[in-house]
């Protein structure tokens, strides 16, 4: 299943392509980067903050919750304890996926705020020590992890054209190292892909956070991670979403989708944020602002899967809520089967009316970035929901045929998408407001 890279994919960008720069990067001699890549990190580097999701508040009372601010109210609504948590099999009382990746949310939003709060602290710029030859090796990193997103994100990669220098860059690197990790099981050599080489692939992620990056494309990414305050748990969590694609194939309720969709999609936000910058008039919350991008991302995967459910099925795998299956009177055997019914219809009007809900969450977000970073996400979005669109204009047979925006309406919303990224963030922000910071 193809991952949705939130800021960064065209709608219409294959991840199957059979990429070879996996496998054929040119390798960077390591006698000339470990130690010199060391000098890329800032000497205070924020500390990555723990492993994959492990947290003590997993399991908590009523009041737990109340301490943690879970009670209170998000985007203006109030948390029912009862739908964010769901009973485990000692009876204990877990925490739902929801709340769970938005303990991440928070953990993301903290980082930056902390980065923010010491700027101000301390004006004094210090210039980072760059070692001879450096940083040639450097420019070579960034500029090929370009031409890859110029040739796999078109779209994206013009709208990073209006980006400042340094954060094009950045996203860059970014967006090369999600699209490595997304062949590493949706590939031509995915078959071959077993736990052990994700593990390794992990413990690769954690030494170039380290400042030992094992080949040039991990160089570009090592060198952005000491430059913004980008944590390593997105990018552990979407090697999770990696290894659930190794073992699991089907999803019993949309709590386990949705942790899904988070892991392969929604962690490309949080990574994101940080770089694409919040605009400096805007009022809204750095966490809000981070809830609007994970929602842009659940919303892209969930569009994908919706697109691909035939796709997905000739793969003998179904992304979709077996409980709410089972509610429309369908099941696996229909979904192979590829017959579209009244029932398909009914059932697939309610993930389209779903998906389309965390498209408007995310556009609540959108505008609170910088205004140079706002063009290629609201290009995102708007394509990316014209998907749905197209599905429900094939009578909802996403079965055999492969629901796409053509490149006339791709050309009209392109125009579409930068007017709106001129519209400054609002005095009134409403469920974004600073008010709700805590």
């Amino acid at each position: 299943m193809s991952v949705a890279l939130i800021w960064v994919v065209s709608p219409n960008s294959e991840f199957s392509s059979g990429l070879g720069f996996l496998e054929t990067t040119k390798l960077v001699d390591s006698s000339r980067f470990v130690g010199k890549a060391r000098s890329f990190l800032w000497t205070n580097r924020i500390k990555n903050v723990g492993n994959r999701l492990k947290c003590s508040s997993c399991y908590m009372n009523a009041d737990g919750f109340r301490e943690k601010g879970y009670l209170g109210s998000k985007k203006g609504k109030k948390l029912d304890l009862v739908s964010r948590v769901v009973a485990n099999p000692s009876g204990e009382l877990a925490i739902s996926s929801e709340q769970l990746v938005y303990d991440v949310v928070l953990k993301q939003a903290a980082l930056v705020k902390e980065q923010m709060r010491a700027k101000e602290e301390d004006m004094e710029v210090k210039p980072d020590i760059v070692l001879p030859g450096t940083l040639g090796l450097l420019s070579e990193a960034y500029d090929r992890c370009g031409e890859v997103c110029a040739e796999y994100a078109k779209t994206f990669y013009l709208g990073t054209l209006l980006m400042t220098p340094e954060r094009r860059k950045a996203i860059w690197a970014i967006y090369v190292w999600c699209r490595r990790t997304d062949e590493l099981v949706d590939g031509p050599n995915a078959s071959h892909i077993t736990p052990k080489a994700l593990d390794r692939w992990e413990s690769r992620l954690e030494d170039l956070f380290n400042g030992r990056p094992f080949d040039m494309l991990d160089a570009a990414l090592s060198d952005t991670v000491s430059k913004f305050p980008v944590d390593i748990q997105p990018f552990k969590d979407m090697i999770e979403g990696m290894r659930m694609d190794l073992r699991k194939s089907r999803y019993k309720t949309f709590d386990e989708l949705y942790l899904y969709c988070y892991y392969v999609a929604g962690t490309v936000g949080l990574m994101s944020v940080p770089i694409m910058g919040i605009a400096p008039e805007s009022q809204a919350t750095t966490e809000s602002v981070y809830n609007a991008a994970l929602a842009l991302g659940i919303a892209n995967q969930l569009t994908n899967i919706l697109r691909d459910v035939g796709e997905d099925a000739r793969r003998g795998r179904v992304y979709l809520p077996q409980d709410e299956l089972a509610q429309a009177g369908l099941s696996d055997e229909d979904i192979f089967a590829g017959k579209v019914t009244d029932k398909w219809r009914a059932f697939m009007k309610k993930q389209i009316k779903r998906a389309r809900s965390f498209f408007d969450e995310a556009q609540e977000g959108v505008t609170q970035l910088s205004s140079a970073s706002r063009w290629p996400v609201w290009a995102s979005l708007l394509l990316y929901r014209q998907i749905l669109d197209e599905i429900e204009a094939n009578d909802y047979n996403n079965f055999t045929r492969r629901a796409y925006v053509s490149k006339p309406k791709k050309l009209v919303s392109l125009p579409l998408a930068y007017a709106k990224a001129l519209v400054p963030p609002s005095s009134k922000t409403g469920a974004l407001s600073k008010t709700t910071d805590a």
